[in-house]
């Protein structure tokens, strides 16, 4: 072998052994559940299990968008988070302008939640027949 060969031999031993040893351990746990796992089968076996509750019903339900619109809603406003602690862990490095920025960042994000909230995204229950959101029902 050359010596470039045994330099990165010598430099990546460590990365083919941590591999080698993922697989065999992966290889192992999964020949031990087979070897070892129950095999019983049954009308009970196969039905789906959730918190001690027997399923009822269709598994194909719908759920309403307003679901999937809070979900959305609690991914983007979550994100800030990230961002706000990255600036909270520099903010001695970043100065005024950086709190500038995550001020402008924070309005920005006030707005989308009082536009979400006057629209009507942050509601849960059915509005009453005949009303709409602009209706003001204490004059």
């Amino acid at each position: 072998m050359t010596d470039e060969a045994t330099a990165l031999i010598a430099e990546y031993w460590a990365v083919g052994l941590f591999t080698i040893a993922v697989f065999t351990l992966c290889a192992l746990m999964i020949g031990a559940a087979s070897l070892l796992g129950g095999r019983s089968r049954g009308r009970s076996k196969s039905l789906p299990f959730e918190s001690g509750i027997v399923g009822t019903g269709n598994v194909r339900q719908r759920f309403s968008v307003k679901f999937y619109l809070v979900a959305m809603l609690f991914v983007i406003f979550d994100i800030e988070a990230v961002f706000l602690f990255a600036w909270a862990v520099s903010v001695r490095e970043v100065g005024w302008e950086g709190f500038a920025g995550a001020a402008v960042f924070i309005f920005i994000l006030l707005a989308g939640l009082i536009y979400d909230s006057r629209v009507g995204a942050l509601e849960w229950a059915p509005r009453k027949r005949g009303q709409s959101p602009d209706i003001v029902t204490d004059r």
